[in-house]
């Protein structure tokens, strides 16, 4: 198996025949048309780690009983979204491996029974994900701005209908997608989604930044500025800076390659541009592997408890 293409939308551009793409193939195959092979223990190696990190935050959680609130509950679904990114991805590598190596022998109907079943998983997964990170950004703007207001405004009984409207919304979302891959309605509202999701996340984190970079101009213009203060805010915006960078970079490839199937499948740029989805995968899966370590183990009380969780204390 040269290649890992989880998604049948994203193997076969609807608005392309077979000709026409192996004619846009052959005019756009010099020098780095030719793609990315990325090896499959990578792949193995950033869902394990993916799989090990989440796993953790998602028991530090559940055994700390201070960890359970509207925010950390949010950060546990991400987690779980993330971990269903790496395991979805993981068995369905595994399952083509055994397959080509005639280990596992299915009858051809059954193989597409079961490569339908994890591409939903995975694409339920992906939007759950892609979900709870708008979720945290937004639940991130109430603390801030709304600080005194937040435990009347963020409830657990709203956390959990927003917690069960996302699964549900991303599982009946990936069932549509899968079953009507070919069309490009499909894929617009995918697009749609990432650039509602992107904008969202532009806005309040901007928002957030300019109060950070306000609160520093603040306090240098005193005579004795607080270095404590300084450093929180300057840490603050940096914080922002790398949410926003990560997700663009992790998220961004994958979605601007949705783009091109609608705008240009047999263009040779665009072509080529396809041969390298095996990286855009992999940006992914790093993703879930960079999400823990940015809005999970900042937290002094959650290392804490990552700590108690290692050590079985």
């Amino acid at each position: 198996m040269s290649t890992l293409a989880p998604l049948r939308l994203l193997r076969e551009p609807s608005n392309a025949s077979e000709g026409n793409q192996s004619n846009a193939t052959l005019g756009a195959s010099g020098g780095w048309c030719q793609g990315l092979d990325i090896p499959n223990e990578l792949f193995l190696a950033l869902g394990l780690v993916s799989l090990v990190e989440n796993l953790l935050v998602v028991a530090a959680i559940l055994k700390n009983r201070n960890l359970h609130s509207p925010t950390y509950y949010f950060i546990c679904c991400l987690a779980v979204s993330d971990m269903l990114v790496s395991i979805s991805n993981l068995a369905e590598m595994l399952f083509m491996l055994l397959l080509e190596h005639g280990v596992l022998v299915m009858r051809p109907s059954i193989v597409r029974h079961m490569d339908s079943v994890i591409d939903m998983l995975i694409c339920s997964s992906v939007l759950s994900s892609l979900s709870f990170l708008g979720v945290i950004a937004v639940d991130r703007y109430i603390t801030i701005f709304y600080a005194l207001r937040y435990h009347s405004i963020m409830t657990l009984q709203r956390a959990v209908v927003t917690m069960a409207s996302v699964w549900l919304a991303s599982t009946v979302s990936s069932t549509v997608l899968i079953t009507y891959y070919r069309s490009n309605t499909i894929l617009l509202c995918l697009i749609v989604f990432f650039l509602f999701m992107l904008v969202l996340m532009l806005v309040l984190y901007i928002h957030m930044f300019a109060l950070a970079r306000h609160h520093l101009h603040s306090i240098s213009s005193q005579q004795k500025p607080p270095a404590a203060h300084r450093g929180g805010s300057l840490k603050g915006a940096v914080t922002l800076t790398i949410l926003l960078g990560v997700f663009f970079i992790c998220w961004g490839p994958f979605f601007f390659n949705l783009i091109l199937i609608v705008t240009c499948p047999t263009n040779p740029f665009c072509t080529c541009f396809f041969s390298y989805f095996n990286l855009f995968l992999i940006l992914i899966i790093c993703n879930s592997v960079i999400d823990p370590l940015i809005y999970a183990f900042r937290s002094q009380e959650l290392r804490r408890t990552l700590r108690e969780v290692v050590t079985c204390s």
